[in-house]
């Protein structure tokens, strides 16, 4: 499954680069809870909270079924 998340985090990956910030993979838990680290603008913005939850974790669920929720670390 990480192999799966990584792939959905490239495409969504360019978008968040054209805005300054990126986002990297820290964990995939069997359970189905993937653990992300905002960076650049991202991780000081005050959207980054909607971008997680709206943005990532929606293309993230959609492409990898197994997938429960995304939290930041």
């Amino acid at each position: 499954m990480k192999e799966e998340v990584q792939k959905a985090i490239d495409t969504i990956r360019p978008s968040l680069q054209a805005d300054g910030g990126d986002v990297e993979l820290v964990d995939v838990s069997e359970d189905g809870i993937v653990k992300l680290k905002l960076t650049g603008a991202c991780r000081g913005c005050p959207m980054s909270q909607m971008t997680l939850k709206m943005g990532i974790e929606k293309v993230i669920k959609q492409k990898v079924p197994g997938v429960k929720e995304i939290v930041a670390v």
